[in-house]
């Protein structure tokens, strides 16, 4: 596979197909947006939004969510609102998300199976985090995308006036809704 890949890359300089991706760091709409990795929003997503090539800034993780106030996810987040003009940021999650009802044990047996140690995951629970609670995944997107929105504004790096949106895309279509709010 890589060097198909490699292939590729040296006809793509040749042709200068990087050219129509030409652009700078900065975010020319002023907007971060966390969403997952999935890879049918790798196009979809911006494309739904308008957004081409160097409008926005885009950070992707399973599911969408910010697990440490100091992990590498909120990392981004800080960078993009001090180092990169961001003034908004969308968390945007999505429906059929291969995370949502993840079920922590099940993972944690496919880790065995694949060899990893058992006393290795049994220290890293004990020392580090408790690696079923956080392979699991989450019951319900509103709540989840709820809850990586609250995160980021109660962070104490972020500031009072960057503007944070939840919103939920369909990754067939691209259509948008706001999350619903809690009670």
């Amino acid at each position: 596979m890589i060097n198909e890949i490699l292939k590729h890359n040296k006809e793509f300089i040749a042709n200068k197909g990087y050219l129509k991706f030409c652009t700078d760091k900065y975010p020319n709409k002023r907007i971060a947006i966390l969403s997952c990795m999935d890879t049918r929003l790798t196009y979809l997503l911006p494309a739904a939004l308008g957004f081409k090539n160097g409008d926005v800034k885009i950070i992707k993780n399973a599911g969408a969510q910010i697990t440490s106030d100091f992990g590498s996810t909120m990392k981004s987040i800080i960078v993009a609102i001090y180092e990169l003009g961001v003034t908004d940021i969308f968390v945007i999650g999505h429906d059929d998300c291969g995370i949502q009802l993840l079920d922590g044990e099940e993972m944690v047996k496919k880790m065995i199976e694949r060899g990893i140690d058992k006393e290795v995951i049994n220290k890293i629970s004990e020392e580090k985090c408790d690696l079923v609670h956080w392979l699991s995944g989450f019951h319900d997107i509103d709540r989840s995308v709820n809850s990586t929105v609250r995160h980021i504004r109660s962070n104490p790096l972020v500031p009072h006036d960057v503007n944070i949106i939840g919103l939920i895309i369909d990754p067939v279509t691209g259509e948008l809704r706001y999350t619903k709010t809690e009670e």
